[in-house]
């Protein structure tokens, strides 16, 4: 056994009579020195989307609620790494790191050991979880970690005249198929095209949902970028542009509403991020492995998913994991169980997802059945007061789409009931009201939801 796993499992036993105090009793809760070897305490790498901005901040209120002092963020030793520093109780330095080279650089940092928490701005991809598959499984609750909640927002010069694309028509620009904006009945302008990079989570995520969906290939000519925050800039200098970009990085350029399948125009605002209903929205993840983490590893993630820590997210510009009850305006083409709902009650900004032809909750809905019974029970509506709808998508069987969306809605209600909250009723609207498109499986996953309203 090596000294710093010995390490390790000699503070894990401390941390845990610690954090066993602070759940029973409501007592603040620290980690109290530095390692003895002076090697940092937390290594994150990955996304650029989660390490350029939000990583950096959640480490420094980690640090702050730890009680530390004189916590301090600069550059690292090249450009996207971060170091993050403070003083412990007993005046002793330590520090944590942040490099945000892209996702898939998080994954091989965690394979070679290099790092702690891989940050990726998309689910991992089974070759990369079998790559891993000696650390356990990187799918379990343990391992993947949802913090925040992205828009993938299609970005274009505040000058340039048009509001909402479909997907089909963002994939064509982005091929090079579209070279003039009046092609889409836009300006007379040459479009020019600006994309991150491959190693970028955010490119994958975008190669998934609408160059992938559609068919399409980027074309060779687009300029690439490591940062968002690089390529938004660039956006904003030109006025024939187009680029994408996470939601923090939006600024001071133009966002579009995005239109996918049979969904309305939606633009990536905070309601409509929250719900990934937004046909670009996106989870934000950190990974770790679920069998060897360190004390620091895990007291970060509890952090994390803490309101404290949701708070640094929204302040971050991304969408924090946080329950509103929000009014949704009744429209014509909605059902009329749904139009009725819509007038009578209010809709909380959270929905529960299922992996494909199941009814089984997927990791972030674990937590977010813990936020909901929290906020309805501090709103005094644990009892009746709460109404559950499903929904899945068609494929080639409606009718078993109908059945699965009661199924999943049924599957809320068992888990809520956990949590002491009763719900008033539910209902399964099958394939209705799709967000997404249903004809590549990541709309299909967005279709697969149960929204949860309160009267």
């Amino acid at each position: 056994m090596s000294p710093r796993r010995s390490e390790r499992e000699i503070w894990s036993r401390v941390l845990s009579m610690v954090l066993l105090g602070s759940l029973c009793y409501g007592l603040p809760w620290q980690v109290f020195a530095a390692p003895a070897d002076a090697s940092a305490v937390l290594r994150i790498q990955g996304s650029n989307t989660v390490g350029a901005k939000l990583a950096p901040m959640l480490v420094s209120g980690f640090f702050e609620a730890q009680g530390l002092k004189d916590v301090r963020v600069s550059d690292g030793p090249v450009a996207n790494e971060q170091r993050i520093e403070a003083l412990d109780a007993q005046g002793q330095r330590l520090h944590a790191t942040v490099a945000a080279h892209g996702t898939g650089t998080g994954f091989a940092a965690l394979a070679d050991g290099s790092t702690d928490l891989a940050a990726a701005s998309r689910p991992i991809k089974p070759k990369e979880q079998q790559a891993l598959v000696g650390l356990g499984d990187l799918t379990s609750a343990a391992a993947e970690q949802v913090i925040a909640i992205d828009g993938l927002a299609i970005v274009v010069h505040p000058d340039n005249p048009l509001g909402a694309l479909d997907t089909r028509a963002v994939a064509r620009l982005f091929a090079g198929e579209v070279t003039n904006w009046r092609e889409l009945g836009g300006a007379d302008m040459p479009v020019r095209i600006h994309a991150r990079d491959d190693r970028s989570g955010t490119y994958d995520t975008f190669n998934e949902l609408v160059l992938g969906a559609h068919g399409k290939a980027l074309t060779a000519s687009a300029r690439r970028y490591e940062s968002n925050d690089e390529l938004a800039a660039a956006v904003g200098r030109d006025r024939g542009a187009i680029g994408f970009v996470g939601l923090a990085s939006i600024g001071s350029v133009k966002a579009l509403g995005i239109v996918d399948g049979e969904s309305q125009p939606m633009a990536p605002d905070l309601t409509t991020v929250a719900t990934e209903d937004y046909p670009l929205s996106r989870r934000l993840f950190l990974y770790a492995a679920p069998n060897d983490q360190s004390p620091w590893t895990r007291a970060f993630i509890d952090f994390v998913h803490s309101k404290a820590g949701q708070q640094i997210v929204g302040q971050s510009g991304y969408v924090a994991q946080s329950v509103e009850a929000v009014r949704t305006q009744p429209q014509d083409g909605m059902p009329a169980f749904y139009r009725q709902l819509a007038s009578d009650a209010r809709r909380l900004t959270v929905n529960f997802r299922f992996d494909e032809g199941s009814a089984q909750l997927d990791n972030k809905a674990l937590r977010d059945i813990a936020r909901v019974a929290e906020y309805l029970h501090a709103q005094k509506r644990s009892i009746g007061s709460a109404a559950l709808v499903g929904f899945g998508d068609p494929k080639s069987d409606p009718s078993r789409a109908a059945l699965l969306s009661k199924l999943r809605a049924m599957t809320v209600r068992r888990e809520l009931v956990k949590h002491g909250v009763y719900v008033r009723d539910i209902n399964g609207l099958g394939s209705e009201l799709p967000v997404a498109s249903n004809e590549g499986s990541g709309g299909r996953v967005k279709n697969r939801r149960v929204e949860i309203w309160i009267y």
